[in-house]
């Protein structure tokens, strides 16, 4: 039995249009190195069986342990004396701790600005070849503000006919194009300066914030350009690998800086680390030579090249009629903050003392038996419940029987397009061609419901109820 690994038109289209998404390529598997054993007129395609996660919580100090301070007040006794009937004392009173609460915003996704086909919320992005050729064009993008779109004409070549003994072709060149290169690199940037802070009231507490890694760092695969960035030979899909930075949570606690004393305390700097584009080598040009050529013939001579121009959607300058049809518009995704709230020291605890003045009476005297204490009362630590999102199977890659145009037919179709309607699924019209609207439909079914994505197999007709 022989495998063939071409693609039908429409297991290719959905691998185009949906297999763009992310894939982690630190955690995806390739289980496709051996074909199944199939039957004639079975067909198999590469699908991705989504990773599996669990919830895991763990307990994380948010408040350190301390002390409270309660005062044990003097003792006295009466005696019959002549005499002072009241010494001068002193009472020590415990002044506690005032709170409040402060909230602030956190950004957790900076603005962005990103190119797309058109300005709808759900637009593809823009392909990086048209947005090369819009440079060539003479399009400054980087000078382009959020909401301008350009469009692509072309202005055909111009001729004139010529009957003479002459060049038949004039000399020329070709120029190529080589595109700039760039690399990301990371940079530390200083965001705060190191300082100083001197606590001179005894004690002192300070409310500090920590981050606790609750997903790691990842890389993943993203649709790309150019030969030297194919995965495999089979399908011809091109995936670019792409840093995914790890996300963080912030836990804030209290806890004890310094004794009661006078202490500088050092604030070290704050940095953060980004992300450059930095270029590694310019744009250059190619000329290669075309030689002239001589007959006598009646000749047509091109007096004007043809030639691909971008301009602005709003420019009237060129005919409608000359539009290639390609544009690309520029978005901007606002930043996206979060809202965290917590409770500082306004001012820390401390004691004051109050003088009590003698009394004098030839009465029954009362006398100091013990003076006045403090007592230090323990405040045991507190701590919160962090939930964490633990990865416990990796995505992969496996064969699995799918539809293609061996054993696909127009009434299955429909049966396919009926049965996702009614799960709530918009197909577009029920009319059995697997067009792009159904093939999205299938891709979002499969995304909720955890299923295998990268055709329409068999496992996802039998969880819409479609029998072959």
């Amino acid at each position: 039995m022989t495998w063939s690994l071409k693609m039908s038109s429409s297991t290719l289209l959905f691998s185009l249009a949906f297999m763009g998404g992310t894939i982690s390529a630190d955690e995806v598997m390739d289980m496709t190195a051996s074909l199944p054993n199939a039957k004639p007129g079975e067909c198999y395609a590469k699908v991705v069986i989504p990773a599996e996660f669990k919830t895991e919580t763990e307990k994380v100090l948010v408040k350190e342990p301390s002390e409270r301070i309660e005062i044990i007040p003097a003792r006295y006794e009466w005696v019959k004396e002549k005499v002072l009937v009241k010494e001068a004392s002193q009472k020590l009173i415990s002044v506690p701790a005032t709170y409040e609460t402060i909230t602030e915003k956190v950004e957790v996704r900076p603005e962005r600005l990103s190119w797309h086909v058109n300005l709808r919320n759900d637009a593809p992005l823009a392909n990086p070849a048209l947005l090369e050729a819009a440079k060539a064009s003479g399009v400054d993008l980087d000078a382009a503000t959020p909401g301008m779109c350009f469009h692509e004409h072309l202005k055909p070549a111009q001729y004139e006919t010529r009957t003479e003994e002459i060049l038949v072709s004039e000399p020329s060149e070709k120029i190529e194009i080589v595109p700039a290169k760039y690399e990301w690199v990371e940079e530390k940037v200083l965001v705060k300066e190191a300082s100083q802070k001197e606590i001179v009231i005894p004690p002192v507490y300070e409310t500090v914030t920590e981050k606790v890694m609750v997903e790691p760092a990842k890389t993943v695969w993203k649709k790309g350009r150019g030969p030297v960035e194919k995965i495999d030979h089979t399908t011809g899909e091109i995936m670019c690998l792409v840093e995914v930075p790890a996300k963080y949570k912030t836990i804030t606690k209290r806890v004890l800086k310094t004794p009661p004393s006078t202490k500088v305390v050092e604030i070290p700097a704050q940095y953060r680390t980004v992300k450059v584009r930095k270029l590694v080598s310019p744009p250059q040009e190619r000329r290669i030579e075309i030689p002239a050529k001589y007959k006598t013939v009646t000749k047509r001579v091109k007096v004007a090249d043809e030639r691909f121009i971008w301009h602005e959607i709003h420019n009237k300058e060129m005919s409608a009629k000359s539009r290639t049809g390609n544009q690309i518009c520029l978005q901007k995704k606002p930043a996206v903050f979060k809202t965290v709230t917590r409770r500082v020291v306004k001012t820390p605890a401390s004691t004051k003392t109050v003088e009590i003045p003698a009394q004098y009476k030839i009465v029954k005297v009362r006398k100091l038996v013990s003076a006045p204490q403090e007592k230090r009362i323990e405040i045991p630590a507190k701590y919160t419940t962090v939930t964490k999102r633990i990865k416990v199977a990796d995505q992969r890659l496996e064969w699995r029987p799918v539809l293609c145009q061996t054993n696909m037919t127009r009434e299955l179709i429909s049966e396919v397009q009926r049965a996702l309607k009614s799960a709530g699924f918009d197909p577009g019209p029920v009319d059995g061609v697997m067009g792009r609207n159904t093939l999205r439909a299938v891709d979002i079914y499969q995304r909720e419901k955890g299923l295998a994505r990268g055709g329409l197999t068999m496992d996802t007709l039998k969880s819409l109820g479609v029998t072959l």
